[in-house]
């Protein structure tokens, strides 16, 4: 069969397949433009009109502000011993803005290292102020086997490191913990009152004592530096550096071996030891006892720790050189003598008969000298400088009253007593210089010449500190010239690493109408140190010459017909011994003040001598003054100048 192919239909339209294609693309081309277009408004929107906001975003990612700690400056003595060093150890430690969970990471740490209270306590106060990008301790001073242990878990706590630090070192401990004073953790009081800025990356800072007072010096300038990171915090670079400034070094007027020698001589005794140099107020030693590890502060002591520190009845912590504050007994008769001669009030050759006691006008309560204690007698005749030499209470008791209490403040004033004396350190208690308008003040009571009678034997309502008596004694050593104590003999160095001395500051000159009067007051403290004197018991192979005054302070009242026997006293009752001193009396170089809380067996005198003997270097007189018999003892027996009156006014 033949098909006409006429009829035969076309099965494609090709135009209108191009047609549609035609539309197709341009739909499709519209569609592209309109993205295209889209996605360049954004991007010049993203690149252009928002490119600082995210540059920002982008360095806060990779880019961190790390703050670098300056090293703090170092301490030494007057010969280069260095007191306070910084040792390099480990800290673990912890990023905020790094850590996704701080509490849960914290635990895990304390699996891997169980962790303190005191350690968790002071992580999470120092969280309270620390800025989320700084690194916070959480152990100071890891061991090595702490180190490795940690290596191994440290995936497990992101945001955690182990860091290189400089950490504070005392390595004379006790014995210079309360001249030095110690760092610690900074806290929020501190905040309030530093440069919150200098102090980032900064964990401690000087707590009490020489190191708080010179903290801006010791601390430096804190330094920083900008790392690039990668997304686990690691650091890729260092972009830009801005160096610390190290703190400047200290150097003290401390002698680090009369230090020890004064340790030493207290020993197991409760007290305090300072001594000066009289040509300049440098402090030579500082010693109070018992005292404390000042390294345990260092790295954030624990509560139980601190807790039997200041609960111990021994008070280690307190510092007995600038804080306690005694009567100061005996100690204060060469300045009542001296304020006798000036007024014209009495003369050297001034006698009295002591009976071993006195009354007012001759009438009334009895006053009893020390020495009746011992011996049921007194003191028979006795001019100034037999009354200096064996401490005649009767015969103050008679200048006292002669001058009056106007007089007496004055003197006692004059020569620094009732005021701090501007140390350069911190906690300096002021002591008290009393008069009748201070009383009237402050118990709203009139003064009695019972009152007089007390202060003019160092008793009663006057205190002192051994610091102030120490000047006291410098005073009498330069004849009138005192200095402001001081540690800081020099701060930092210059060009030529020469310590930069630091100038002395002179106090106002006590002037006499009559210079010699300073030879009478001298000329009887030196017989205090000579048989017959109550410090006599030290007198034996003395290489130098030497002034001092024996004193007891008073911790109780005895009654009035009432037997002061040590060895019936519980100890904390009995009396504190004193002793100020100066020598080489021709050119004086060393004064000083010592004070034995509840003497017993060793007296103040006995301490001062250990310790001028090992000024001096003498070896040889520091064997014979530990070989003296406690049986020739004519100082103190049965309590010098005790008259049984602590408070007599009535």
């Amino acid at each position: 069969m033949v098909h006409d192919l006429r009829n035969i239909h076309t099965l494609k339209d090709h135009f209108k397949e191009s047609q549609l294609y035609l539309n197709r693309a341009i739909i499709a081309a519209v569609l592209v433009f309109i993205v295209l277009t889209t996605l360049t408004f954004r991007l010049v929107y993203l690149q252009i009109s928002q490119h600082d906001v995210y540059k920002t975003l982008s360095l806060n990612n990779q880019v961190r502000i790390v703050p670098i700690t300056p090293t703090r400056g170092l301490i030494f003595d007057r010969n280069g011993v260095l007191l306070a060093e910084n040792m390099p150890a480990f800290s673990l430690e912890l990023t905020p803005e790094r850590t996704p969970n701080i509490d849960d990471t914290l635990k895990i740490i304390n699996d891997i290292m169980p962790l303190t209270d005191t350690e968790q306590q002071q992580f999470y106060k120092q969280l309270k102020y620390k800025r989320r990008n700084e690194s916070i301790p959480i152990r100071i001073k890891l061991s090595e086997e702490e180190v490795a242990k940690f290596s191994v878990e440290k995936h497990r706590v992101p945001g955690v490191d182990i860091v290189a630090r400089l950490i504070r070192h005392y390595p004379f401990r006790e014995s210079l913990a309360h001249a030095l004073g110690y760092i610690g953790p900074i806290s929020e009081k501190d905040l309030t009152q530093i440069n919150t800025a200098n102090y980032r990356g900064t964990y401690n800072i000087g707590k009490i004592g020489v190191e708080k007072f010179y903290e801006d010096v010791l601390h430096g300038t804190t330094g920083y530096q900008h790392i690039e990171t990668d997304a686990k915090g690691r650091t890729i670079r260092v972009l830009n550096r801005i160096p610390p400034v190290s703190g400047k070094d200290l150097y003290l007027s401390l002698d680090n071996d009369l230090q020890h020698a004064a340790t030493e001589a207290l020993k197991d005794l409760k007290g305090a030891i300072v001594a000066i140099d009289p040509n300049n107020g440098e402090v030579l030693a500082l010693v109070s006892n018992p005292a404390f590890d000042p390294n345990l502060f260092t790295q954030g002591i624990d509560v139980q720790t601190y807790a039997a520190l200041q609960n111990s009845p021994d008070r280690p912590l307190f510092n007995r050189a600038i804080r306690g504050q005694y009567p100061p007994g005996s100690t204060v008769k060469p300045m009542v003598a001296l304020q006798g001669l000036e007024l014209g009030t009495v003369t050297p050759e001034f006698q009295i008969f002591d009976p071993g006691w006195y009354k007012l006008n001759g009438v009334g309560r009895m006053y009893r000298d020390w020495i009746y204690f011992a011996r049921r007698h007194g003191h028979g005749t006795v001019d100034m400088e037999k009354a200096i030499a064996q401490s005649c209470d009767t015969y103050f008791f008679t200048l006292a009253h002669k001058l009056g209490v106007k007089h007496l403040h004055n003197i006692f004033t004059r020569f620094g007593l009732g005021k701090i004396t501007h140390i350069d350190t911190t906690g300096e208690a002021s002591g008290l210089a009393p008069s009748a308008d201070w009383k009237k003040r402050v118990y709203k009571d009139d003064w009695y010449p019972g009152d007089t009678l007390n202060i003019g034997i160092g008793q009663g309502l006057l205190l002192a500190t051994p610091l102030q008596m120490a000047q006291v004694a410098a005073i009498l050593a330069n004849r009138g010239q005192g200095f402001e104590p001081r540690f800081a003999m020099a701060i930092g160095v210059d060009e030529t690493q020469k310590p930069i001395k630091q100038n002395t500051k002179a106090i106002p000159k006590i002037t006499l109408k009559k210079d010699a009067n300073w030879d009478i007051i001298i000329k009887g403290m030196q017989k205090v140190v000579q048989p017959g004197g109550t410090a006599n018991r030290i007198s034996h192979g003395l290489t130098y010459t030497v002034a001092g005054k024996t004193g007891t302070s008073q911790v109780f009242n005895l009654k009035q017909h009432e037997k002061y026997e040590v060895n019936k006293i519980k100890a904390y009752l009995r009396d504190h011994s004193w002793f100020i001193a100066f020598a080489p009396v021709e050119k004086p170089q060393i004064a000083l003040a010592v004070l034995v809380e509840n003497k017993y067996k060793k007296t103040g005198a006995d301490v001062a001598r250990i310790v001028l003997d090992s000024y001096f270097h003498s070896k040889s007189a520091m064997a014979t003054s530990d070989k003296i018999d406690d049986a020739d003892d004519e100082s103190e027996v049965g309590g010098e100048e005790n008259s049984g009156e602590e408070n007599v006014s009535e």
